[in-house]
């Protein structure tokens, strides 16, 4: 007895030892102007990283606090960060509620895409562009891709009515699967050619929060394709939006667009969101010229693209429903669905998108310490088509004998103009940040199934087994040093089935200076081949993938294709120069790319693919007899460059924004590794920058409770761009592209070549007001003096566009 007296007596001694000092600090974080509860603050000690993020109902508890005084740091995504001075001494400590404002200056900003966690703007090691709930909100269009001409360092490009798009840091193409597009932290790309969903995505614009966009390589945490950088879409909390949005909008081009979001909160469990979209309308009129050799007689005569369709629609449906287990943790399931029906440009003339479907369900697992996540996602067509082939197949059955309506029918599909498109993708992936005293740590593991499926129109379904498997590995440690100093370290290591092993480091050291910091990065990222660039099989075997190499008539081999490589060194600084009034933001950069994914080229008559002789592979072999074009590596460049962004706050409602990029590029002409072409010279016909030197955009801003408003000006200089059939260049005299002098104005081997891209001063104006809390109307004219704009290949010249809405909220 007296042992267990003992031993119990020493127990409640132990427990109340570790209970002295011990308390919680508990609150509750709300928005200033709703009053609404804000879900995932996150609420830390600054000298301790103790710390927690905010229930549903905006309440937290931090245990465990010692008697001491403290700094409590506040912060949320969008909003302006709080301190608060707090004094522990014998009991717990209620702070009561405290509102938050939300964030007028970029440097108040938190952003999450960085390095995965949340953090402030200013003190990320890499340069991020924002494009916040209040541009999104205040935008006439259905068309949110529209931003991203405001974001900084970003090569900006509209292909038509619809579409839009963008590169960073030199290396477009018209079928460029270097940038990678995320929402909410899952893959939103296609499955067989990795090219960015852009319009074919599910989400609506006003379901989304916030759009951050990364300059560089970040395939250190993304993976693979993070190669130039990552468009980063995340969506709206039910639970910080709730509340129904019906916007309805028109335009020239007879355009419509209906669009609904309805999000509600049950209960302090659950809450939902529904959203859904109907727009439509009509591409500008453009011909693109097929050009043909129909006399036999080396000559190609230009015609009209056949049963061209210009009309668009798209239709849109999401929901998701969050579910709160316990304070500070989420289990969110989302779903969405789109068709759409569109005219696409591509390096070989224009696709015919035509009722494309897209899918995926996306179930996800958030804690203070804790993310899992696993969806499903599918793509499906039957019908779409590459025009320019489907052109070519109709004359060849007019010049057959056949009727227009004989060559017009199953005719002019039977050379392998159809895409059909049934793949399929699993992704799962687990990561874990803790913070010990100073040192924060986050890690994760992730997987990735690819099921590529063509059904024989555009890949060797057949012959190869197109269930690919990949799986990466990555972590990151950030330390905050003495006197403002964090080092930052991050890392990825990749296997894929194919292109086997990769490893991808990232090291930067960040020093905060009053109200910014500095920064200095090394980073790596790699630019995967695509399924289609492995296993593609094009116009009956003409293109195919190069997953395993070739083998010339002349016993040469061509290597199959592996990853593109690029090391960026950065140096950058964002910060207030005038408190509240002057924010810039300026980086300057120098890459080195090596082993380049070619666009495709033909490489000459082969024997075998892999260790298969080519007439089993290339089902048009009585045509061709072997001659193939695929995809390469080659040579090594460098690139270097600066971005600089200025933004000016007048007053809390009139700003200014000040944008501009210089982009340059060099290489060794003496190294043959980088005659792409293999024409004994090494020009800008093998390096294919496809980027403007200069570019600069000026934008003013003005916003109140009634009136908001913005004038936007873009100079993009004039620049040279090649890819694959696509030309526009001016005059060169003595070279030539794809066989043919480069003139401009004049008709390439099979494209007319406008001249240069660029070369343009745009001006947009929006102008809007809010009627009552519940009904504003808004609209914007595009392109307002109708210059003649020309921004991509394969694409019409861009008119001028008007656009008007009416937006209810209840």
């Amino acid at each position: 007895m007296n042992r267990t007296f003992t031993i119990m007596l020493v127990g409640l001694f132990f427990v109340c030892f570790q209970s002295v000092g011990q308390h919680s600090i508990t609150g509750r974080i709300m928005d200033a102007g709703s009053d609404e509860p804000l879900i995932g603050a996150n609420v830390r000690l600054t000298s301790t990283n103790q710390g927690t993020i905010t229930a549903a109902d905006g309440t937290f508890t931090i245990k465990s606090v010692a008697d001491g005084n403290y700094e409590l740091l506040i912060s949320y995504v969008g909003y302006k960060d709080q301190k608060l001075d707090i004094s522990i001494d014998g009991s717990n400590k209620d702070i009561g509620a405290i509102s938050l404002k939300e964030s007028l200056f970029l440097s108040d900003q938190v952003v999450i895409s960085g390095t995965r966690m949340a953090e402030k703007l200013t003190e990320s090691p890499a340069t991020i562009g924002v494009i916040t709930a209040k541009q999104i909100e205040q935008l006439p269009s259905f068309n949110p891709g529209e931003l991203l001409a405001r974001v900084k360092g970003v090569d900006y490009v509209r292909s038509g009515v619809v579409g839009t798009g963008v590169n960073i840091r030199g290396f477009n193409s018209n079928f460029n699967s270097k940038n990678l597009q995320v929402a909410d932290g899952r893959l939103a790309s296609l499955i067989a050619t990795g090219l960015p969903l852009g319009p074919l995505n599910t989400q609506i614009k006003e379901d989304i929060e916030r759009v951050e966009v990364i300059l560089g390589p970040n395939s250190a945490l993304y993976g693979p394709n993070a190669h130039n950088g990552l468009v980063h879409i995340i969506s709206k909390d039910p639970r910080t939006s709730e509340g129904t949005t019906i916007a309805t909008g028109i335009g020239n081009q007879n355009v419509f667009s209906i669009r609904a979001r309805h999000a509600q909160v049950v209960n302090d469990k659950f809450s939902f969101k529904l959203t859904a979209e109907r727009s439509q309308g009509e591409e500008f009129s453009y011909a693109d010229s097929v050009y043909i050799d129909r006399d036999a007689d080396g000559v190609k005569e230009g015609y009209e693209e056949f049963e061209l369709d210009n009309d668009f629609s798209f239709n849109k449906v999401e929901g998701a429903l969050y579910f709160s287990p316990t304070a500070g943790s989420d289990l969110i399931l989302s779903s969405g669905y789109s068709n759409s029906t569109y005219l696409a440009p591509t390096n070989v003339g224009r696709n015919q998108i035509k009722d494309w479907n897209i899918f995926y369900t996306h179930l996800r697992f958030t804690s203070e310490n804790w993310f899992a996540q696993l969806y499903y996602t599918s793509s499906k067509t039957d019908s779409t088509y590459a025009i320019d082939e489907r052109t070519k197949q109709y004359y060849r059955g007019i010049d057959s004998g056949m009727t227009p309506a004989e060559a017009g029918g199953a005719n002019s599909y039977a050379s392998g103009a159809v895409f059909q498109d049934d793949s399929k993708r699993i992704n799962g992936e687990v990561q874990y940040n803790k913070a010990f005293g100073d040192l924060e740590m986050v890690t994760g593991i992730q997987y990735q199934q690819d099921m590529a499926n063509s059904n024989n129109s555009y890949l060797l379904d057949d012959i190869d087994d197109l269930n690919i498997y990949q799986m990466g590995w990555y972590g990151q440690v950030q330390y905050k040093l003495a006197s403002g100093w964090k080092a930052v370290a991050a890392f990825r290591a990749d296997n894929h089935e194919i292109y086997d092993f990769n490893f991808v480091p990232k090291l930067g050291i960040v020093k905060t200076v009053g109200n910014g910091a500095v920064r200095l990065t090394y980073g790596q990222g790699i630019a995967a081949p695509t399924i289609l660039n492995m296993y593609g099989d094009l116009f009956s075997g003409l293109i195919l993938g190069n997953a395993e190499g070739f083998t010339l008539a002349d016993g040469t081999k061509i290597e199959k294709q592996k990853v593109e490589k690029i090391q960026t060194f950065e140096i950058g600084y964002k910060g207030q120069l005038l408190p509240n009034r002057l924010f810039l933001d300026a980086n300057a950069y120098y890459n080195i790319s090596t082993d380049f994914l070619s666009p495709v080229t033909v490489v000459g008559v082969t024997t075998a693919r892999g260790d298969t002789p080519i007439d089993q592979v290339q089902s048009g072999y009585g045509a061709f007899g072997g001659l193939v074009a695929t995809y390469i590596n080659f040579g090594k460049v460098n690139t270097y460059g600066a971005d600089f962004g200025v933004n000016y706050y007048f007053n809390d409602n009139i700003s200014l924004d000040l944008n501009y990029s210089y982009f340059n590029y060099s290489v060794d002409e003496n190294d043959m590794e980088n005659d792409f072409n293999k024409d004994g010279e090494v020009n800008d016909l093998d390096i294919l920058v496809n980027a403007p030197k200069n570019k600069l955009s000026l934008g003013l801003n003005y916003a109140s409770d009634k009136w908001f408003g913005t004038i936007f000006m873009r100079w993009v200089e004039a620049y040279n761009y090649y890819s694959s059939f696509q030309i526009a260049s001016e005059t060169k005299p003595g070279w030539t592209y794809r066989g043919t002098p480069i003139v401009e104005n004049a008709r390439s081997t099979d494209a007319w070549n406008y001249g240069p891209l660029g070369g343009f001063v745009n001006v947009d104006i929006g102008l809007g007001y809010n009627i009552t809390d519940y009904l504003t109307l808004s609209g914007q004219v595009t392109n307002l003096f109708d210059s003649e704009v020309r921004e991509f290949t394969a694409s019409p010249f861009i008119g001028r566009l008007y656009s008007a809405e009416v937006k209810f909220k209840f």
